[in-house]
């Protein structure tokens, strides 16, 4: 089953790079450029793992189902605030792990997906069902069963969380058996710092 996100519709990717380390501040950055550039509905950005000598840490991926005058806003507004960043033949800055995340995307080998159809109605808990035929998500699959799609009326425990991941050209989610006969994201919320206890 797949969800209603038609690929056909997306014409650019931009890979972007701010110097971030982890995946919590890869998230914080593509929700703050997803208000900053007022980017399209059907927007899908990812997160890329950069592992090179010169840069370990996260870069950033914005597939846009648009083209022309309001994707060159996009771009003007990016180099505006100085990010490193490529796009097709264009590039700003030190964009090597931009381009290298651009490119994941625009194969869809890899990249864990934040912004993507559909993903403002997985909150709380949702079905199988409602979840494939609602969002972009392709296809899942229980981490440890076999490669089977769950029962549609299995209950998913979305923590507020879903990141779908590209592998071989689908967004696939992985999940993992919970309490209750239910299903939740192998990726759980950011845990809270241990230091975040201890008085300041």
């Amino acid at each position: 089953m797949s969800g209603p996100y038609d690929p056909s519709g997306v014409h650019s990717v931009i890979g972007v790079d701010a110097g971030t380390t982890t995946l919590r501040e890869a998230d914080h950055l593509i929700r703050d450029l997803s208000a900053t550039l007022a980017l399209p509905p059907d927007t899908v950005a990812c997160t890329h793992l950069i592992r090179t000598e010169t840069r370990r840490g996260t870069a950033v991926s914005l597939a846009l189902p648009e083209d022309g005058e309001r994707l060159e806003d996009i771009w003007r507004h990016l180099t505006e605030m100085d990010l490193a960043a490529t796009w097709d033949d264009r590039s700003h800055g030190p964009a090597e792990a931009a381009a290298f995340a651009a490119a994941e995307h625009a194969a869809r080998r890899s990249g864990r997906a934040v912004l993507y159809a559909g993903v403002d109605r997985l909150t709380g808990t949702v079905t199988v069902a409602d979840l494939l035929n609602s969002t972009a998500i392709d296809q899942l699959r229980v981490v440890g069963a076999p490669l089977t799609t769950p029962d549609p009326t299995t209950p998913i425990l979305t923590q507020d969380h879903v990141r779908p991941e590209w592998h071989e050209g689908q967004l696939v989610l992985a999940l993992v058996p919970a309490v209750g006969n239910t299903l939740a994201p192998f990726e759980v919320p950011n845990p809270t710092p241990c230091c975040a206890d201890h008085p300041n």
